[in-house]
């Protein structure tokens, strides 16, 4: 379960402390020097790509330098993470990670042109990411239950997409596969939009979607939206309940963003950055504006993201096992 402070103010208060970190002004003064590419690897419009912009703003704004986004899609973030991991340690690059690029992929892929742990300096954990349960309209699907039943009416006749193999988008459905004890098949995209968009064409007939592209399709009467994958109802879709009390308890799948950059970048600029993305995130608007797309503010100290990730490594690969995924 990704970690939440005690209360809202308790964490508010905790990350403007981390905020008010104090920076010796002679790293303030020699960091950054030029631009800050911020890779993302994931195609524009998702949710990874929307929250990277996001902080892209915000990090110009504090430390004076173009940020500038760097879309480098493809083989589940594999090439945008190995860009990143090989990149001069100095700062200047980021890169928007997610719980695929830093725990999934360990027990996804045989071999990695990256380390989850050795190759990147953790900045921050920023967010966590609930998915929604999507379909399309003309199905008349209105709950969870009229698909498990259309599902166990028609087995292995379902196809569902996912932003590729392995990813949380996948997982999930293996999850509600494995509790609904259905019959689907899954139907691999470059990308959770793309499949998203074959959603909406008819051509597949559901899947796990990130909340922030989902929801003005779903507003826009596009999509039917049947249950979030958290364990909690969700602040930016109050109606939409869980798949766990939808009929089965105990189900969660959440996935989650971080900021990472390349091992040996120095100390003093991981703690700039680490700041500043703190000060983001205590920010009551940007915060309202993560809720608002379906976003869980998060936070913590770049020790607890290196934890954080140790665990996630080993609670994702007990889910990739039991899903058989693979990739060679």
């Amino acid at each position: 379960m990704i970690p939440v402070a005690a209360s809202a103010a308790r964490f508010a208060l905790a990350l403007l402390a981390l905020a008010s970190f104090s920076i010796p002004a002679a790293a303030q003064t020699a960091y950054p020097q030029r631009p800050i590419s911020f890779i993302v690897p994931y195609p524009a419009g998702g949710t990874t790509d929307i929250l990277a912009r996001f902080l892209a703003e915000h990090l110009k704004d504090r430390l004076g330098q173009p940020v500038v986004i760097d879309n480098r899609p493809g083989a589940g973030s594999t090439i945008g993470a190995g860009l990143a991991a090989r990149a001069e340690p100095d700062g200047h690059t980021l890169l928007m990670a997610t719980s695929t690029t830093l725990a999934i992929n360990a027990s996804l892929f045989q071999r990695l042109p990256y380390d989850p742990v050795g190759d990147f300096a953790p900045v921050s954990l920023v967010a966590g990411v609930p998915l929604i349960l999507i379909v399309n309209p003309a199905l008349n699907i209105k709950t969870l239950a009229d698909l498990v039943a259309l599902a166990k009416a028609k087995p292995g006749e379902l196809v569902y997409g996912s932003a590729g193999n392995g990813t949380p988008h996948h997982l999930a459905a293996e999850l509600l596969k494995t509790a609904a004890g259905i019959e689907v098949r899954h139907v691999a995209y470059r990308g959770s939009v793309v499949a998203m968009n074959d959603v909406i064409g008819g051509h597949i007939p559901f899947m796990f979607m990130d909340m922030a592209p989902a929801l003005p399709l779903i507003a826009a009467g596009k999509l039917q939206a049947l249950a979030v994958s958290a364990p909690r109802r969700v602040a930016a879709a109050p109606d939409i309940p869980t798949v766990a009390e939808s009929g089965y308890p105990g189900y969660e799948a959440v996935a989650w963003q971080a900021v990472v950059v390349p091992a040996r970048t120095p100390s003093d600029v991981v703690a700039r950055l680490h700041a500043e993305i703190a000060r983001f995130l205590a920010t009551p608007a940007n915060r309202d504006k993560l809720i608002q797309i379906g976003l869980e503010p998060l936070g913590g100290s770049s020790e607890e993201l290196v934890a954080y990730i140790k665990s996630e490594i080993a609670r994702w690969g007990v889910v990739v096992r039991s899903s058989g995924a693979k990739v060679e």
